[in-house]
């Protein structure tokens, strides 16, 4: 039987699976590297992000839930998101040294 892909939807620019995370056991999905890239990171081991509660407008974007917006910077504000998982995940590897 061959594999299906994951569902993925994205968000501001951003790719996540169905269940809103960058990272998901559930379904065998990891777009860190996806992510990353795009946003101009070299890829890295990192936590992955998870998007905030969010349901698609008529348009069929992806909106915050929060502020009902689709390109809310302070719900989807991917890239600044992104840098702190590498910052922490820097800090953890020097820790583990």
């Amino acid at each position: 039987m061959a594999e299906v892909a994951p569902v993925t939807i994205e968000i501001n620019d951003a790719y996540f699976c169905q269940h809103l995370k960058e990272v998901c056991a559930e379904c065998s999905y990891d777009g860190r590297e996806e992510n990353d890239t795009f946003f101009g990171f070299d890829p890295i081991a990192r936590e992955g992000i998870e998007a905030p509660a969010s349901s698609q407008n008529k348009e069929g974007q992806y909106q915050c839930k929060k502020h009902g917006s689709a390109a809310c910077s302070q719900c989807y504000g991917w890239k600044k998101q992104i840098s702190r998982a590498r910052v922490a995940a820097k800090k953890a590897g020097k820790k583990s040294s």
